[in-house]
C-alpha cells in the first residue's frame, strides 16, 4: 500500500484497540504513541543495523516493535499485559515477522536475554527501577522515553532544582543526553505532562562496585534533605548509613580533623558535586562504620 494512502498511526492504533475491546489503563503506564513522525525519529536515534539485538520494554501493540524488527537482527520484546501480548503476537504473525522474542512478564522480574541496544517507550511508573536495572547490563546505547520532569532530573546540574538523587546516581553510570520532547498530544490516552526522549550511553566504570554501594547509601541519605547542610542531613538520615545513634554520630562528626571534609559538611546538599559526595562517602563510611 502506498504510504500516502495508508491510515495514520493514530487510526491504526485506535482500530486495533477497538477490535479487541481494549481500554488502556493510564495507571499502568499504558500511554500509546500515535505520532508516526516521533516514532520514526525515536527509531532513527537508535542508528540500528542488521547486527543489533534490541531490547524493548512495554511493547504495547507493537508501535515500535514491528518497525524495529524490520531493521534489526532481533528484538526482545517484553510486555506484562497478557491481552496486549496476544494482540502483538497476532500482528507479528500476520506481518510474517519472525525475529521478535516476545516475553509476557514483568520486566523488573526477568533476566534479560543478551542485547546490545535498548529502545523503549517505558511504562512511566517503573522509570527509575528499570533504568537502574538496565545499568547492570552491558549495552552500547539506550533510547528511552520518560516523563519530561523525570528526564530533566536525570541530567540535573549541581545547584539547580533538577539536581537530585537520580542525577547523582546516574552520574557515575552513564552519559545522559536529552534528544527531543514529545507532546502529550502524541499519545492515547493523553498523559497529563509532556515526555522526553533520552539517550543513555554507559560509562566505563569509574568507581568500584563496593565504592558505588557506599556512595548510593550516602546519596540516598543526603537527598532526603536536599536543602539542609550536609552535616545535618547526614545526622537526620543516619539510619541509612550507620547503626550509630544520634549522640554517637554527632560525637564522630565532631571528631573530624580533616579541614577539607569539615568544609564540605558546611555546604548545602544541593551544592555538592557527585565527586564530592564520593569523597565524603568513602571518608565518612570508615569513620561511622569502623
Amino acid at each position: 500500500m502506498n504510504s500516502e494512502n495508508s491510515p495514520s498511526l493514530s487510526k491504526v492504533t485506535k482500530s486495533i484497540l477497538n477490535e479487541n475491546g481494549i481500554k488502556l489503563n493510564k495507571n499502568l503506564g499504558q500511554n500509546y504513541l500515535i505520532d508516526k513522525n516521533k516514532r520514526d525519529q525515536i527509531i532513527n536515534f537508535g542508528n540500528i543495523n542488521k547486527d543489533d539485538v534490541i531490547l524493548e520494554i512495554g511493547t504495547g501493540i507493537g508501535t515500535l516493535t514491528i518497525e524495529l524488527a524490520k531493521k534489526a537482527k532481533k528484538v526482545i520484546a517484553i510486555e506484562q499485559d497478557s491481552n496486549i501480548c496476544k494482540i502483538l503476537a497476532k500482528r507479528l504473525k500476520d506481518e510474517k515477522i519472525d525475529n521478535v522474542e516476545l516475553i509476557n512478564d514483568d520486566a523488573l522480574n526477568v533476566e534479560f536475554p543478551k542485547f546490545n541496544k535498548i529502545i523503549s517507550n517505558l511504562p512511566y511508573q517503573i522509570s527509575s527501577p528499570i533504568t537502574f536495572k538496565f545499568l547492570d547490563y552491558d549495552f552500547d546505547l539506550a533510547i528511552l522515553m520518560y516523563q519530561k520532569e523525570f528526564a530533566d532530573r536525570m541530567n540535573g546540574e549541581v545547584g539547580t532544582k533538577n539536581y537530585s538523587k537520580l542525577s547523582t546516581m546516574l552520574y557515575f553510570k552513564c552519559d545522559v543526553e536529552k534528544l527531543t520532547d514529545v507532546s502529550a498530544e502524541s499519545f492515547i490516552p493523553k498523559p497529563k505532562i509532556d515526555s522526553s526522549v533520552v539517550k543513555l550511553t554507559p560509562k566505563e566504570n569509574k568507581i568500584s562496585h563496593e565504592d558505588f554501594k557506599v556512595y548510593s547509601k550516602f546519596t540516598k541519605a543526603l537527598f532526603q534533605h536536599r536543602n539542609k547542610k550536609i552535616r545535618n542531613a547526614l545526622i537526620d538520615s543516619r539510619h541509612v548509613i550507620t547503626n550509630l545513634d544520634k549522640k554517637e554520630m554527632k560525637k564522630c562528626m565532631n571528631s573530624i580533623e580533616d579541614e577539607k571534609l569539615n568544609e564540605y559538611l558546611k555546604n548545602r546538599v544541593v551544592a555538592i558535586t557527585p565527586e564530592e559526595i564520593l569523597f565524603l562517602s568513602k571518608q565518612l563510611n570508615s569513620l561511622l562504620n569502623g
